[in-house]
C-alpha cells in the first residue's frame, strides 16, 4: 500500500546524470536534507569522474526541493539471491520467473534479447527503461532511445540503516544491490506494473533481477557475460488497464521514499 505523508524535514532531492562519448554512462540520486546537499552532490559527481566504463566527459546535476505532502511512501520487496553458474542459465530462470509473475513466454523472450543485443536503436544501451506489453511483447515506450527514466526516489535514514546491517549478514551490502532495490520498489508500486527486468551496463557487473509483487526482488547471479557493457531494463506492463502517460508521470516525477523494509534471505542456488 502507498502512503501520502507529509514530512517534517525539508527534503531535497539531488540528481546526476553523466555521459561519455555522446551516450548515456551512469546516473544516481539522493533524497536528503539541506545540510546533507553539498556532501552528497560531491559523492555523486566522484561517482561520474571514476565509473568502470571510464571518466563523464559530461555530467549535469539537478537539486530540487520536494514540497514535503508529495511524498510517497513505500516498502521494499524481500531479497532473494539465486547463484547460477552462467548468463544461459540465468536467462533461462529469468524467463520462468517472469511467466510466474505473469509475462508471456514471448514478452519475456522478446525483452531478454532485447537488452542483450542493445535495446537502443542503435545497438547500444538506453539511457532508460523499456515500456512492454506483458501479453503481447510490444515495445510501448514514446521513445526507444531514451526509454522512460524512474526518479526521484531513496531511502529513509531508518531503513537505510536497517536494510544495510541486513544486506550486509549476507555479503550484498553493495551501492548496486541498495540503489537497484529502491528504483524496483518504486516500479512496483506504479500504476500498471506486472514486472521487472534488469541487469546492469556495467561491464564488471554480471548481477541482475526479476522483481515482482509476488515473487519480491529476485537477484541472479549471471544474467550477462563478463565484460558486456549491454543491460538495461525493462518494465512488463497490463496493456488492458494501463494509463501510459499516468504511469510514465509517477515513474519520472513522483517522489518515492521507501520507509521499511523487506526480509533479505542468504544467497543459494535455485531449486
Amino acid at each position: 500500500m502507498l502512503i501520502f505523508q507529509p514530512m517534517s524535514d525539508e527534503l531535497y532531492s539531488v540528481r546526476m546524470h553523466a555521459e561519455r562519448a555522446g551516450a548515456h554512462l551512469c546516473g544516481a540520486e539522493r533524497l536528503v536534507s539541506a545540510d546533507r546537499i553539498e556532501e552528497t552532490a560531491a559523492v555523486l559527481v566522484r561517482r561520474a569522474l571514476v565509473h568502470p566504463r571510464g571518466c563523464a566527459e559530461g555530467l549535469r546535476l539537478a537539486v530540487d526541493r520536494v514540497d514535503p505532502a508529495s511524498v510517497v511512501r513505500g516498502r521494499l520487496p524481500a531479497v532473494t539471491t539465486l547463484q547460477v553458474s552462467d548468463f544461459s542459465t540465468g536467462r533461462a530462470l529469468a524467463a520462468e520467473l517472469l511467466a510466474k509473475a505473469g509475462v508471456s513466454s514471448a514478452a519475456a523472450v522478446f525483452a531478454i534479447h532485447c537488452l542483450a543485443r542493445g535495446a537502443a536503436p542503435d545497438g547500444r544501451s538506453m539511457r532508460g527503461a523499456m515500456l512492454v506489453g506483458a501479453t503481447s511483447g510490444r515495445r510501448l515506450e514514446p521513445d526507444a532511445a531514451r526509454g522512460v527514466r524512474v526518479t526521484r526516489m531513496d531511502l529513509s535514514p531508518q531503513a537505510e540503516e536497517r536494510l544495510r546491517a541486513d544486506l550486509a549478514a549476507c555479503g550484498l551490502d553493495r551501492p548496486q544491490v541498495r540503489e537497484a532495490l529502491v528504483l524496483a520498489a518504486k516500479v512496483l508500486a506504479a500504476p500498471g506494473v506486472v514486472a521487472e527486468l534488469c541487469w546492469s551496463d556495467d561491464p564488471d557487473y554480471t548481477t541482475g533481477y526479476v522483481a515482482s509483487a509476488d515473487l519480491g526482488y529476485v537477484r541472479l547471479t549471471e544474467l550477462k557475460p563478463a565484460g558486456d557493457e549491454r543491460g538495461g531494463r525493462v518494465f512488463f506492463v497490463d496493456e488492458a488497464r494501463v494509463d501510459l502517460a499516468a504511469l510514465i508521470a509517477f515513474l519520472e516525477h513522483q517522489v518515492f521514499l521507501a520507509d521499511a523494509v523487506g526480509a533479505v534471505y542468504p544467497p543459494r542456488e535455485p531449486r
